[in-house]
């Protein structure tokens, strides 16, 4: 066993150098020509081309520049901490089981509270995001959960420690404000890219941590404390560094391309909207209900993962808590890649086939996940889990970046409800799945996890309901009434309104959203005068 375990060591970051090698060759820079070169512009106030919006329409991964590159940074470095600090519970299990007396149930009952408490708190955020701008937002909640991650090294019971992993995921809701943000800075042909990379490499926190939490523990442990103290000291390394990163927002980063939203409501280059508008554009639309329901089975399961597979490997394979930790943190390493190759993915479809592909492409990702995770449930050796795990961990990972491929085009007036929508979904999923197959005793973890794979293909097939009139569906073409990118998002907005000029955001993004008709999609055509049909 001994001998084996160190094979695993051994050669275990090999496949994700390769990887990284593979990424980077292939995506620094990224560069894509937009369908519609007459809404790019390139402006000298920016390093970065821009469209008619100041989006930019380039992705340059090396570049720091403001405003989108260091946004980008900011964002996924804080979504980041995040995740490690939601997440640094699970790889120490072992010892928090046995030093605050955990029961199975327990343990269960903290995994589902970690990510419950982000249900609403991303439907919030969304909220937040739409009205006050994703830099306060952000820095703001991240500020507020860092008290209860330095909490977690004095809880003593297991409703405390229940607690601490509660208010603690409360922080996972900066997802949104992550997707919201490069989704307000980065035009239509490489939104995907930046989402994806942007949201994998933040929940790249939730397989670092697993290495991270077992390597401070024992460095802590060696020094001279006891492990039931080393556990507890080891939490101020998350808290801390999740508190930096806030004030790192907040101090250095910038809403939107031309400025933040305080300063642009004052100027009245952006007016201030109506909550209740902003929530019932967002509630009214069924896209957005249904991406939620999907990304609950892809976001969701990762969610599930990180908190069953350490103790999963440990449990059942009997390996010591390093080398479960190294192969669960294998499973969140993979957003490295998978997650942003998903959300490159779908902009490289869609460049051909539009949002249509855009959604094939989505559906048959999850799809291919499910079974692959019904598949891990079935596996019986320990070589094969993990070989399983890995592949079934690119395909879930994908997946995500795909759906934040399409939710910027769901709603322009209520982006950021969307998102928290579609975010918050992915938490409705985790915590409905631990409630229903890893809490208590009822199922055993790989009949769970099999059970967990059945959900997956089930819940991906909404996406076949999907329909853009302007675009059209997986299997239908636009609307014959010939309806436009502006008569699309033209409906968020009244007369009175459009009077005013409130639509006149909308009424680029529609413009620049035109890339999503594809060049091999029959689509509307585009009215000459710009002018929605009405």
């Amino acid at each position: 066993m001994h001998t084996y375990q160190h094979n695993i060591k051994s050669c275990f970051f090999l496949p994700f150098l390769k990887f990284f090698i593979f990424f980077r060759f292939f995506t620094i820079p990224t560069t894509m020509e937009n369908m519609d070169l007459e809404s790019k512009t390139v402006n000298t106030n920016f390093a970065l081309p821009v469209d008619s919006e100041h989006k930019a329409t380039e992705f340059r991964i090396y570049s720091v520049s403001a405003p989108h590159m260091r946004s980008f940074h900011l964002s996924w470095i804080s979504f980041f901490s995040c995740f490690v600090s939601t997440f640094a519970a699970p790889p120490l299990l072992p010892i928090i089981r046995d030093n605050l007396d955990l029961t199975s149930t327990d343990i269960g009952n903290a995994g589902i509270a970690a990510v419950s408490g982000a249900v609403f708190a991303r439907i919030a955020m969304g909220t937040a995001c739409d009205l006050f701008g994703p830099r306060l937002a952000s820095s703001a909640l991240i500020l507020i959960t860092a008290p209860a991650v330095f909490l977690t090294s004095i809880t003593n019971s297991a409703l405390s420690f229940l607690l601490v992993r509660f208010f603690t995921g409360f922080s996972l809701a900066t997802f949104v404000s992550t997707q919201f943000w490069m989704s307000s800075m980065f035009s239509a042909n490489v939104v995907g890219t930046a989402n994806g990379i942007a949201g994998g490499w933040g929940n790249l926190g939730g397989g670092a941590t697993q290495l991270i939490m077992p390597l401070v523990f024992s460095l802590i442990h060696k020094i001279g404390a006891n492990q039931f103290t080393a556990w507890r000291i080891a939490f101020f390394i998350p808290a801390l560094f999740q508190a930096l990163t806030a004030y790192a927002v907040f101090f250095l980063g910038q809403d939107m391309p031309d400025g933040d939203y305080a300063k642009l409501h004052k100027s009245g280059e952006k007016h201030k909207d109506n909550m209740l508008d902003v929530l019932y554009h967002a509630v009214t639309n069924y896209r957005g209900w249904i991406l939620a329901l999907t990304y609950g089975y892809c976001f969701g399961v990762e969610l599930t993962v990180d908190n069953i597979i350490a103790q999963y490997f440990f449990d059942r394979f009997n390996v010591n808590l390093h080398t479960a930790g190294m192969i669960a943190a294998s499973f969140g390493l993979a957003n490295l890649f998978s997650r942003p190759g998903g959300g490159m993915l779908s902009d490289i479809v869609a460049k051909r086939f539009g949002m249509r592909g855009r959604l094939w492409v989505l559906w048959v990702v999850q799809t291919l996940g499910g079974l692959l995770c019904v598949l891990l449930g079935k596996v019986e050796s320990l070589s094969g889990s993990i070989a399983v795990m890995l592949v079934f961990s690119v395909f879930c990972q994908a997946a995500c970046g795909q759906t934040f491929g399409v939710v910027p085009f769901v709603s322009r007036r209520s982006l950021g409800i969307i998102s928290g929508m579609t975010g918050g979904g992915g938490n409705v999923g985790a915590v409905l799945t631990q409630v229903i197959f890893f809490r208590g005793s009822k199922y055993s973890t790989e009949t769970g996890i099999t059970y967990m794979g059945i959900m997956i293909i089930c819940c991906t097939i909404p996406i076949l309901f999907i329909y853009f009139p302007q675009w059209g569906g997986m299997f239908y073409g636009p609307s014959s009434k010939g309806l436009t990118e502006e008569d699309y998002y033209m409906k968020e907005w009244n007369l009175k309104e459009k009077e005013n000029g409130f639509h006149q955001a909308s009424m680029k993004f529609a413009g620049n959203s035109r890339s999503e008709r594809g060049k091999k999609v029959e689509s509307v055509p585009t009215p000459i005068d710009e002018t929605p049909n009405i």
